[in-house]
């Protein structure tokens, strides 16, 4: 994948709703920006958001 992606196109990569990927952009959990009504992503800073909110912290062994 490459370019710019409506919210659609988003969900169905990310095995998500449209509507989680719409609200998860509205307050700025995932990058995205609007084109009058719609909301578009760059696939590319959407692949970084991914790969960086997977990050696993270690937790203290007991």
């Amino acid at each position: 994948m490459s370019g710019t992606y409506t919210a659609e196109e988003i969900a169905k990569y990310l095995r998500v709703h449209p509507y989680t990927v719409k609200r998860l952009a509205r307050v700025g959990k995932i990058p995205g920006f609007k084109i009058g009504d719609q909301w578009r992503f760059d696939v590319k800073e959407i692949e970084e958001w991914k790969r960086n909110r997977g990050k696993v912290i270690p937790t203290k062994k007991y």
